[in-house]
């Protein structure tokens, strides 16, 4: 931890509210800079791991990647007066301090880049199908789950309220955020993969290691997740489901919040149930890809979607065949009329 100093940032207006935090639009004090602050507040075990979680997970990436979030810093709050956090890890002190002092009404600032274009929900259904848009987006979050994947990150939370849309340049560029949720499986490694790291290559499988906290947005979640027994696979089938909805504009309406939302899903019994529920119940469904009658989309996109959503994690692309083999093919594959 540094220093305490005064507040870092002018709060201006809330942008998003969820069941652990609200997002402002802020201001830097020191630079006037328009930044995204995640205010979550520590009264509770679980908030600090979340806040914990996703500070690390940023914190470790030694790069930048032009579709995923940029972590400004994150400041623990007391009174008005902020402690800058550092990287550090589950067994430092200073995590012990935070899960002891959980109670003792810590707040945590992660201040982010700002995406005035809101969330992918909002920028897909507030304008016409947009063909471009779409393939544009599919390259952008294909290479942005590789990027991931390739820093040993599995985010396990993906869906379009965490995919946010910035326009600066005049373009649409996604944004993939909230990694509370996220795993950085770095550390998990075997003696072999353990010497290639201090032989220089620091990058682990990461579809080799087994997760198993059933976490994540039902409708996303592939059918291992629901048994708590998975890999960085249950991101490519999320980013399946993700493609799906907004190449069909396919959307259902949330219980909670009563928000329309991007989303795939299969009928039972006149109830609509997320996909990987479903599968879990009948591994051998087949799917209705395209769902609706008058879709355009061609038979490449179909195939890739049925393999990201294939009910055994083995048989579908991982994030890097996905890019490498796929992703150049996108725009020929998509044949719009």
């Amino acid at each position: 931890l540094h220093r305490v100093t005064a507040p870092r940032y002018n709060l201006l207006r809330e942008v998003g509210r969820g069941t652990y935090g609200v997002v402002y639009e802020a201001q830097s004090r020191k630079s006037g800079a328009k930044v995204a602050v995640k205010k979550l507040r520590c009264d509770a075990p679980e908030n600090v791991e979340l806040a914990l979680q996703e500070f690390w997970a940023l914190a470790s990436l030694e790069k930048r990647h032009e579709n995923v979030v940029h972590l400004e810093e994150c400041v623990l709050q007391r009174n008005g007066l902020g402690q800058k956090m550092s990287h550090g890890n589950k067994r430092s002190k200073q995590y012990l301090r935070l899960v002891e002092t959980s109670l003792k009404g810590i707040s945590t600032l992660t201040a982010f880049g700002f995406c005035e274009g809101g969330d992918l929900n909002h920028f897909i259904l507030s304008r016409r199908p947009d063909p471009l848009t779409n393939n544009s987006f599919m390259l952008q979050l294909t290479s942005a789950v590789a990027f991931l994947h390739q820093n040993n990150i599995v985010h396990r939370d993906l869906k379009p309220d965490n995919i946010l849309i910035s326009h600066k340049s005049g373009t649409p560029v996604l944004k993939v955020a909230d990694f509370g949720l996220s795993k950085v499986c770095a550390g998990f490694r075997s003696k072999a993969e353990d010497k290639a790291c201090k032989d220089g290559n620091k990058n682990v499988n990461v579809n080799k290691y087994w997760l198993s906290s059933a976490c994540g947005s039902d409708f996303y979640m592939a059918p291992e997740v629901w048994e708590g027994h998975y890999t960085a696979k249950a991101d490519i089938f999320a980013l399946g489901i993700i493609i799906w909805a907004m190449l069909e504009r396919i959307t259902f309406i949330d219980a909670e919040t009563k928000r329309e939302l991007l989303g795939t899903y299969v009928r039972q019994a006149g109830a609509i149930v997320p996909v990987g529920e479903a599968l879990l119940g009948n591994p051998k469904m087949v799917l209705s890809i395209p769902q609706k009658r008058r879709s355009q989309m061609c038979e490449g996109i179909k195939q890739l979607i049925r393999d990201m959503l294939a009910v055994n994690p083995s048989d579908r692309p991982d994030a890097f065949e996905f890019t490498c083999s796929v992703g150049i093919d996108l725009f020929r594959w998509v044949n719009w009329d």
